[in-house]
């Protein structure tokens, strides 16, 4: 494994690479996040901004940098949100292909992007490599609930899977819960259609076989409504159903916010009450509002890569920041390798 706890102590602080040229919004909302993350980590972190130096420094004028721990790397091209996972290879000089390339050069610890998902994952895994005894990494995402969120992996790196792989995901996912959700002894569930262990298809039956003789806490299946209950805190699933799942939940969300301000703007009446529900209001925003929680962290790799939203705002950029601030200074993949050890034959599994 990548040492970059050595690295990190050589300079202090973890040194977070930034792709300013990824996610719908463009630089400006990029850079914005990162001079926020900067100012309020209060010398905790440095960030690295990758993308085109003339676009960079002109969005950081808008912004006091001086005293900030900034820097800018150039990298002329861009991969854009359209394009095949496979671009990297032929777009070198993309931010997405030197940031992965300078933290695998221990030059930097972390990598954030909200750009193209495909290519961040694929120059992830190929740049950096597999943490030992881990055959998939997986996107693990925070799913809001009303008792501080569970966590849900694959949500999009990996649309077919083997059942070894979902406990490998229960493994990771663990670990991550107790870190970042402080939970100290995370329940693990697998996303199926019924409570019984012979139901769903061969994946989810032998995945279900393979849980229960784990050293996980595992509950068994949950189903789709049980992820909002907080049946679990953490929930397995292969990343074609995960990532179809994520954005069904987004698109309801949406909904029931857009709905909920055409009912208000309709009345005297319901202004009044809104009003008087705001504080309440605010509450189930933040619950809710996927800037809140930051990047998605792709778990599994030799290295630290945190995924953005596409339409990620300056906010969720500075939050994704955060998380990549914190999976370095928790050292989480020393500890996904001390749980992999941990299982018996040394190896969760083969590819």
């Amino acid at each position: 494994m990548r040492n970059h706890g050595t690295n990190m102590s050589q300079t202090q602080i973890p040194r977070i690479a930034v792709d300013a040229m990824g996610g719908d919004l463009g630089p400006s909302v990029v850079v914005e996040g990162a001079v926020r993350a900067l100012k309020e980590l209060n010398g905790k972190a440095r960030i690295l901004l990758f993308g085109d130096e003339a676009i960079i420094k002109s969005e950081l004028l808008k912004f006091g940098t001086d005293d900030l721990p900034l820097t800018i790397v150039h990298a002329p091209e861009q991969i854009g949100m359209d394009e095949p996972a496979v671009a990297f290879r032929r777009k070198k000089n993309s931010s997405i292909a030197v940031a992965t390339r300078m933290q695998k050069e221990n030059e930097t610890d972390a990598f954030v992007s909200a750009g193209n998902t495909g290519a961040v994952v694929a120059a992830s895994l190929l740049s950096l490599g597999r943490l030992s005894g881990v055959d998939r990494p997986a996107i693990a995402t925070i799913v809001p609930n009303e008792f501080g969120g569970c966590l849900m992996l694959d949500v999009g790196a990996n649309s077919e899977c083997k059942p070894i792989h979902l406990v490998q995901f229960g493994i990771m996912g663990s670990i991550y819960a107790k870190h970042f959700l402080n939970r100290p002894e995370p329940r693990v569930g697998l996303l199926n259609i019924g409570e019984e262990g012979t139901k769903g298809n061969d994946l989810a039956v032998e995945a279900h076989k393979l849980l229960s003789v784990s050293p996980l806490r595992f509950v068994g299946n949950v189903e789709g409504h049980d992820v909002f209950r907080g049946s679990a805190d953490v929930v397995l699933c292969d990343g074609f159903t995960g990532n179809i799942l994520l954005k069904f939940m987004e698109s309801v969300i949406d909904l029931l916010a857009g709905s909920i301000r055409e009912q208000v703007s309709k009345s005297f009446r319901a202004k009044v009450g809104a009003l008087i529900m705001k504080p309440t209001f605010r509450k189930l925003e933040r619950m809710l509002d996927y800037a809140e929680y930051g990047g998605a962290p792709l778990l599994g790799i030799d290295g630290v890569c945190i995924i953005g939203h596409g339409s990620s705002s300056a906010k969720a950029v500075k939050n994704a920041i955060r998380v990549a601030v914190r999976f370095v200074e928790r050292k989480v993949n020393d500890r996904i390798q001390e749980e992999l050890r941990l299982y018996p034959g040394g190896r969760v599994g083969t590819a």
